[in-house]
C-alpha cells in the first residue's frame, strides 16, 4: 500500500468512497445528500493536507490533516479518515493513521485531537487507542446515528513527542 499526498484530480476516486461511507449514517456527521461541492471543500479546502492510500494503483482510502484551531491553537492538528467499505479490515486505517502521525509531527504539530469519534464505532475507537490516543471527553448524545438514534461521541487526543521524524523527509 502506498500513501501519498492527494491532488485535486484524486477527488474522482475520493468522491465515491466519501458517498459510500456517509451513506450508512453511522460514523460521520454528513447526510447522505451532501453535495459533491461540499465534499470537495471538506477534502481540499484552504489549509487542508489530504492524502490517499492506494493499493495496486486504486485509491482505497483517504485522510486529511489540518490545524484543529486557528492562530493560538494551530499547534494541535485534527484529522479525518475514510476507507472504502470494500477495503475495510485490511490495514488501510492503521497505515493511514501511522502515516498521519508522522506527517503531523513533520509539519510541527505538538498533538492531534479528534473532535468527534462516534462511541459506537468500536473499530475506530479501538484503532485510535492502539495508536496512542486517549479519550479526553465524552459528548453525550452528540451524534444522531441512523439506526441507534442519539449516541455519544468522544474527543480523543494524542501528543506527538514520541513520533520520530526521519531527517531529510
Amino acid at each position: 500500500m502506498e500513501i501519498r499526498r492527494a491532488s485535486e484530480v484524486d477527488f474522482e476516486s475520493i468522491w465515491p468512497i466519501f458517498q459510500a461511507v456517509i451513506a450508512t449514517g453511522d460514523t460521520y456527521v454528513f447526510t447522505p445528500d451532501t453535495s459533491r461541492e461540499d465534499a470537495f471543500a471538506y477534502w481540499f479546502g484552504p489549509g487542508i493536507a489530504t492524502y490517499v492510500a492506494e493499493n495496486e494503483g486504486q485509491v482505497v482510502g483517504m485522510y486529511k490533516l489540518m490545524p484543529n484551531q486557528r492562530d493560538l491553537g494551530a499547534h494541535v492538528a485534527t484529522a479525518s479518515f475514510m476507507t472504502a467499505p470494500s477495503y475495510q479490515g485490511r490495514g488501510a486505517g492503521k497505515a493511514m493513521g501511522l502515516h498521519c502521525l508522522h506527517e503531523a509531527r513533520k509539519a510541527g504539530y505538538l498533538a492531534i485531537q479528534f473532535n468527534i469519534v462516534i462511541a459506537t464505532n468500536e473499530t475506530a475507537v479501538w484503532l485510535w487507542k492502539k495508536l496512542g490516543f486517549t479519550i479526553v471527553g465524552t459528548l453525550p448524545k452528540a451524534f444522531n446515528h441512523r439506526t441507534l438514534g442519539y449516541v455519544d461521541a468522544y474527543v480523543m487526543y494524542r501528543f506527538l513527542d514520541d513520533i520520530e521524524v526521519e531527517e531529510g523527509k
